[in-house]
C-alpha cells in the first residue's frame, strides 16, 4: 500500500507527463492542420467547411473564415460557440432565445479538434481585393470582441453559416445578396433537415414532430446558405470580372483532412413507408390489447391519449409561448392535441373519439395539400394509433361503470 504522500507524488508525476505530452503534441497538430498550405505572402481569407459528424448537433456540418497574414493573424473566425454557464441557459434554450457568440481560434488548434472527430476539413481560398479583405477583417475582428460577440441564434435564419454569408456579403459590398436573394432554393429547410438526419431515426422523427409549416415555405438560395455545405457550393458559382477575365470568387480548394463519416445523401429519401409499417404494427398490438377485459383495454387507449395529449401540450407551448419560429404553426397538433387528455374523463371519451377522427381527416388533408406542411412520416406512424384509440374510446359508455 502507498502512503498518502506517495500517492500525491505519483499524481504530480502523472500530471507533469500529461502536460509535457500536450506541449509536444499540440505544435505537431497545429503544423499538421496546415502542412498542405504554404506560408502566406500576403493577407489571405479562406472559407473552411467542416463535414458532418456522428453526434446529433454535428449532423449539419460547420464552417469558419480563416484569415492568414504574414507574421500576423492565423485564426479561424466562427460564430458557433455557446456557453452552458450563461445566465438562464436552460430557460433560454426552452424559449428559443439561445445566445451564441463569435470567437477567433488559432487555426491549428481548431482543425486538430475536427480531425480527431473524423470530420472532413475543406479549405477554399477567397479571391478578395485588398479593400474587400480589409473590410472583412474589420468586420470579423469587431464581432469577436467581448462586447460585440453575442447574438440570438436561430436554427435557419441566423446561425454560424448565415453569419459568414453576411460577413462575405458585406466585404463584397452586397453582391452576394443581390445575386442570390431572388434565386429559388434548390431544396428547402425541410428537405435539408430530413436528408441530414435520416440516418438517425429517433432524431429524425423528433424533428419531424417538432418542426412546423415554416420549414416548408419556399425560400431563396440566399436562405438556403444556412447550411455550411450549401454556402460553399453557392459561392463556388460566383465569378467576378478582373482585368477583362472572369475570375472565380472561390478557389477549388483542398481537403486538409478526409472524412471518416459518410456524408448525407443529396436528397431526402422516401421514409414514410417504413413509418407506416411500424405504425401498423404498433396499432395492431394496441388493437389486440383493446380486446382484453374492459379495464385493461381502456387503459391501453388512455395511456396513448396521455402520451399524445402531453406531447400536444408541448407543441402548443412551443407555438404560443416561445420564439422557436420553426415550430409555429405546426399542424402535427392535429395528431397530438391537448384535448386528448380529456379522455381520462369517462363522460368525455366519445367526444374525444369523434375529435380524433375529425382531426385525423384534417391532418390527411393538410398533408396532401400542395405547398402545405410535410406530414407523411408523422401521419404514417401516428394516425393508425389514433384510429385504434378512437375505436376503443368510441365503444366506452358515457357513464362511469
Amino acid at each position: 500500500m502507498f502512503s498518502a504522500a506517495a500517492r500525491r507524488r505519483r499524481w504530480r508525476i502523472l500530471a507533469c507527463l500529461v502536460l509535457a505530452g500536450q506541449v509536444l503534441i499540440s505544435p505537431a497538430l497545429d503544423a499538421r492542420a496546415q502542412d498542405s498550405l504554404p506560408p502566406p505572402q500576403a493577407p489571405e481569407a479562406w472559407l473552411v467547411t467542416y463535414g458532418p459528424g456522428p453526434i446529433y448537433w454535428q449532423r449539419f456540418g460547420h464552417n469558419a473564415l480563416w484569415l492568414r497574414e504574414p507574421g500576423g493573424l492565423d485564426h479561424t473566425f466562427n460564430f458557433g460557440f455557446f456557453d452552458f454557464e450563461q445566465e438562464n441557459f436552460l430557460l433560454r434554450f426552452v424559449q428559443g432565445r439561445m445566445l451564441y457568440f463569435a470567437a477567433a481560434v488559432p487555426a491549428g488548434l481548431e482543425m486538430a479538434q475536427y480531425r480527431q472527430e473524423g470530420r472532413e476539413i475543406r479549405a477554399q481560398r477567397l479571391n478578395l481585393s485588398p479593400t474587400e479583405y480589409a473590410r472583412l477583417r474589420e468586420h470579423l475582428v469587431w464581432h469577436v470582441q467581448p462586447e460585440n460577440r453575442e447574438y440570438l441564434y436561430d436554427y435557419y435564419r441566423d446561425n454560424c453559416s448565415t453569419r459568414l454569408r453576411d460577413a462575405l456579403d458585406l466585404a463584397l459590398d452586397g453582391r452576394l445578396s443581390a445575386g442570390f436573394s431572388e434565386q429559388p432554393a434548390v431544396q428547402g429547410f425541410r428537405d435539408h433537415t430530413r436528408r441530414s438526419t435520416e440516418d438517425d431515426p429517433d432524431y429524425y422523427l423528433g424533428l419531424e414532430v417538432a418542426l412546423g409549416l415554416p420549414v416548408d415555405r419556399p425560400v431563396s438560395r440566399w436562405d438556403e446558405m444556412f447550411l455550411p455545405a450549401v454556402l460553399a457550393e453557392a459561392l463556388a458559382t460566383v465569378t467576378r470580372e478582373h482585368e477583362g477575365a472572369d475570375v472565380a470568387l472561390l478557389s477549388p480548394g483542398r481537403v486538409l483532412s478526409p472524412a471518416v463519416h459518410p456524408p448525407p445523401p443529396d436528397r431526402p429519401g422516401v421514409t414514410w413507408p417504413w413509418f407506416a409499417l411500424l405504425g401498423c404494427l404498433l396499432a395492431g398490438v394496441m388493437a389486440l390489447l383493446a380486446l382484453a377485459p374492459r379495464a385493461a383495454a381502456d387503459g391501453v387507449a388512455l395511456a396513448w391519449m396521455l402520451i399524445s395529449g402531453t406531447l400536444g401540450l408541448g407543441l402548443a407551448a412551443v407555438w404560443a409561448l416561445t420564439d422557436h419560429s420553426a415550430g409555429s404553426p405546426n399542424f402535427n397538433l392535429l395528431l397530438f392535441n391537448p384535448l386528448w387528455l380529456l379522455g381520462v374523463v369517462p363522460a368525455l371519451r366519445r367526444f374525444v373519439a369523434v375529435a380524433l377522427l375529425i382531426a385525423g381527416m384534417a391532418a390527411i388533408g393538410v398533408g396532401l395539400w400542395p405547398g402545405g406542411q410535410y406530414m407523411a412520416d408523422t401521419l404514417a406512424l401516428f394516425l393508425p394509433l389514433n384510429g385504434v384509440a378512437a375505436w376503443r374510446l368510441g365503444r366506452a359508455r358515457a357513464a362511469t361503470p
